[in-house]
């Protein structure tokens, strides 16, 4: 059966973890429950997340003498398994085990280990990842949290300056959390040496606050009920000194600071990098909602008919309708695209994370650029096609009984936690307008204006794990653009290739006139086009999905599948052409009548996967349970339930 064989493609190097999460988390026990109230959906969650399976799960990044597998991609992937299930569930272990445990792991050291990680992996202590507060989101490196080293006692005494400084939006924090990891200002000496990381106590063992510690609830949210987000603020509690998380910087019992890494900006950025999961693990999730949502969707399109043909009786399903078509097959493609290039990005995260030896800056900043730049696609990607979902459903799909107004409200924060998107675009700006060669930067420095396109060129082509294959392809587009077939791969690659370059070129050009006019107005010379680099930060994401997805189908060994991931691939770079069509007219890279063909062919392309649809969801392989859509367990036929078509 073609879906199974697609599936076998999509499962990839984690197949393992996705069949395992199938097997042992099948049924409903542990799918969302819509119309709670706040407090049984935080109930419900607690109680299932101690029930999650270890062996595969979201715990496999932990060292394996602890308990884990060191197993980072493992870890990844099933989280992303979660999202499909319950998206409050998948947060609440993420913020357990990635957020809260993986700091433990990447920013303690082995007495931190001994006493916390076992205690972590089962559960048994629920903890808190302290970072974001009220005034301070994006900006971690000016945190206004301060924790002031004393040698007289041999403690640190952690304070929230003012209510702008307090935590916030913290999960765990509301109802759960015993332990918090609090990122704050380190004072030692009267010298402040950056942002550091230690481990606080926050509830007793009855779940009282503890002194000087104020407990707030952020309350009702949009979406994600059962996770207890909550604000944390503290009036000079004090912290032993060994609760310093102090992989890299250590306090001695004089106060003596010291740290490998001497540069404090540079200390601080190869800290966060250490924490890089987290993100990958947000955009992998909120795709997978989306393929939810889609399966949800296309399902429901082929059951539900509406209006007869003219002349006939017959009434036509809504998946064959070209808008129909066109809101649910673009969506899917795209969903392709970045499945795989979610699939490289974990390789590259389990690689970079399980090497020996010392760190490799350039590959780790490598790896934060990309892990920023999908998370943004992933999301904004999910935020859209659950949207184009639920209007596809009509009124159904505004039923809470059909999942998809859950999956909406629940992934909508994905945008902004874990890095803001356009933040995170301003940071993959900055490593291609750099070239990596000045990598440990606050994001504010964008003051370095003496760029050339020599840089630009030299990076930009960097290729994902396909570098010869893609070259190859380039070097085979034979003859004119307006002579080479639309779903020609080599001049689909040349052509975002292009535009990525452009874009970055002109961005440099642009940068370089205002260093001379405006020297002293480091903000503005930035500022002025930020909206032409967040735009090449864009161009180069969609270059290095299209690459991803471009080496997952050279991998396909079944022909059958490949030819048909290739028409998907067709359609996700037309489909993008598309959406592009004015800057290719602007900057003349399609001529009218080429870009008019461009339509035509998606709309072909459309035509031709229309009756692949259905295998092409089914290859998602999401349990019927999981999807928990009231809609897919009515019998196929004509459906009365109202849709936007429908009279009010």
């Amino acid at each position: 059966m073609l879906s199974s064989r697609l599936q076998e493609v999509l499962d990839g190097r984690w197949a393992h973890v996705r069949k395992a999460a199938r097997a042992e988390l099948a049924g409903d026990k542990f799918v969302a429950v819509p119309g709670e109230t706040i407090d049984e959906a935080r109930e419900r969650v607690t109680r299932l997340l101690r029930q999650l399976p270890s062996d595969p799960g979201v715990a496999a990044g932990f060292p394996i003498e602890y308990g884990g597998q060191s197993d980072p991609g493992g870890s990844v992937v099933a989280a992303e398994m979660l999202a499909q299930i319950d998206l409050s569930l998948m947060v609440k272990a993420g913020v357990q085990w990635g957020l809260f445990g993986g700091a433990v792991t990447a920013l303690g050291t082995k007495h931190h280990h001994d006493r916390y990680l076992r205690d972590i992996i089962s559960a048994d202590l629920l903890g808190c990842f302290a970072m974001t507060e009220t005034g301070h989101g994006s900006d971690v490196q000016q945190l206004r949290t301060t924790c002031t080293y004393d040698p007289s006692t041999q403690t640190f005494d952690l304070h929230t300056p003012h209510e702008a400084a307090r935590k916030d939006y913290i999960g765990n924090a509301a109802r759960d959390g015993r332990l918090a990891v609090v990122f704050a200002q380190l004072i030692t000496g009267g010298k402040r040496y950056g942002v550091h990381a230690w481990l606080v106590p926050i509830r007793d063992d009855e779940g009282n606050p503890l002194p000087g510690v104020t407990i707030g609830d952020d309350g009702h949210k949009a979406g994600l009920l059962g996770v207890d987000n909550g604000r944390l603020s503290f009036d000079h509690v004090s912290v032993p000194r060994d609760m310093l998380l102090d992989r890299y910087g250590q306090v001695a019992p004089d106060g003596t600071y010291t740290s490998p890494i001497d540069n404090d900006v540079r200390r601080f950025f190869t800290m966060l990098g250490t924490l890089v999961r987290g993100r990958v693990v947000v955009g992998g999730s909120a795709a997978n909602a989306a393929k939810s949502a889609l399966t949800i969707a296309v399902r429901y399109g082929e059951s539900r008919r509406q209006f007869a043909a003219p002349g006939e009786s017959r009434e036509i399903a809504l998946n064959d309708y070209l808008a129909h078509q066109r809101i649910l097959g673009i969506n899917l493609a795209h969903t392709y695209a970045l499945h795989f290039a979610q699939d490289e990005l974990v390789a590259t995260l389990h690689e970079v994370q399980t090497a020996e030896g010392p760190v490799d800056e350039h590959r780790q900043r490598e790896l934060e650029s990309r892990a920023a730049g999908l998370k943004a696609a992933q999301t904004w990607h999910a935020t859209r096609a659950i949207q184009a979902a639920r209007e596809a459903c009509g009124g159904a799909g505004y039923l809470a009984e059909n999942r998809l107004p859950g999956l909406k409200a629940d992934t909508d924060v994905f945008t902004t936690f874990e890095g803001d998107n356009t933040v995170l675009l301003q940071l993959v700006a900055k490593g291609l307008l750099t070239g990596y060669k000045d990598a440990f930067g606050s994001l504010d420095g964008w003051g370095r204006a003496t760029f050339v396109a020599e840089q630009v060129r030299s990076m930009v082509f960097e290729r994902t794990a396909a570098r010869g294959l893609i070259q190859r392809l380039i070097d085979a587009v034979p003859g004119r653009d307006e002579e080479v077939a639309l779903t020609d791969r080599g001049w689909h690659l040349a052509l975002f290739e292009d535009r990525e370059k452009h874009l970055l070129e002109g961005a440099v050009r642009r940068l370089r006139a205002g260093a001379g006019q405006k020297k002293a107005r480091q903000f503005d010379i930035f500022n002025d086009v930020q909206d032409h680099v967040l735009e090449a930060a864009r161009a180069h994401i969609d270059r290095i999905v299209l690459e991803a997805f471009v080496a997952g189908i050279d991998r396909t060994a079944d022909d059958e599948a490949r030819a048909l991931l290739s028409k998907v691939a067709d359609l996700y770079v037309l489909s993008t052409i598309e959406a592009n069509k004015g800057w290719y007219l602007e900057h003349q890279r399609l001529m009218p009548a080429r870009s008019k063909a461009v339509t035509a062919m998606v709309n072909d392309l459309l035509r031709q996967l229309r009756p692949q649809f259905t295998t092409l969801v089914d290859a998602f392989a999401i349990p019927e349970e999981w999807l928990n859509a009231a809609i897919l367990r009515e019998e196929p036929g004509r459906q009365d339930t109202m849709t936007a078509h429908d009279e009010a």
